[in-house]
């Protein structure tokens, strides 16, 4: 069976028992890391099933993120993909299942588990990616929203002379997790791609800083060369 009956395969079965619980984490966020992961794949020696697979079930428990065990999404995510492949596609190999399930785990942020395997990294950048550029820029305000959370301090927005609070200010995500994504990031392209996404969430900072000051056609430099990402 190739990829791509897998892919259709794990969308039916998504569409009829997945309900995601944020905009943030429907079957098209599977979709658009399954395609991002491809792209990092390219020319490497992956088991693609294994990165198609965790792309597709990585996000299958994903508790909100004012929950507190937040952190233990991914390996609850894990366990879960194991039951799913095990009962409802007892054809899927089973000896490459610990690998899908490493890379459920390993994928998210929160957990802090080093991702192991080729295929673990490409998931990690991949999902990754999806939290940066103007897809990223998108999710944080629409999770933000359904969290009634502000967009940001009115006083101080980008943080100058207080701790952050992402849990307050939506624009707070940005420095607590987004623009130190790149850093993280575990292959040469992923990384390319994360300071490429991340220019862009500076850019949208510098002229969010314009705008509040009232200029709605300029840019303010001091934060374009403040959070400026390190090539």
């Amino acid at each position: 069976m190739d990829l791509s009956h897998w892919q259709e395969r794990f969308e039916a079965w998504l569409r009829q028992h997945y309900q995601h619980q944020d905009a943030a984490h429907d079957i098209g966020h599977f979709r658009r890391v399954w395609l991002t992961a491809g792209r990092l794949s390219a020319g490497e020696p992956v088991d693609l099933l294994v990165v198609l697979t965790a792309c597709y079930f990585h996000d299958i428990v994903s508790l909100a993120k004012n929950h507190p065990e937040r952190h233990l999404s991914s390996q609850r995510a894990a366990e879960k993909t194991r039951q799913i492949l095990t009962e409802d596609f007892p054809d899927f190999p089973a000896q490459q299942i610990p690998s899908v399930m490493h890379a459920v785990a390993a994928h998210s942020y929160s957990a802090g588990i080093a991702p192991q395997t080729p295929e673990a990294k490409i998931v990690q950048d991949a999902d990754r990616l999806e939290a940066l550029g103007a897809i990223g820029l998108a999710r944080v305000f629409a999770v933000g929203g359904a969290l009634n959370v502000a967009l940001f301090d009115p006083d101080d927005p980008f943080a100058e002379h207080r701790a952050l609070d992402d849990r307050r200010y939506s624009l707070d995500h940005f420095q607590r997790k987004l623009l130190r994504l790149p850093e993280s990031m575990q292959t040469v392209e992923g990384r390319r791609m994360a300071n490429d996404s991340a220019r862009f969430l500076v850019q949208f900072m510098a002229r969010l800083s314009a705008e509040l000051g009232g200029d709605y056609s300029g840019s303010d430099e001091r934060i374009a060369q403040r959070f400026a990402p390190q090539p």
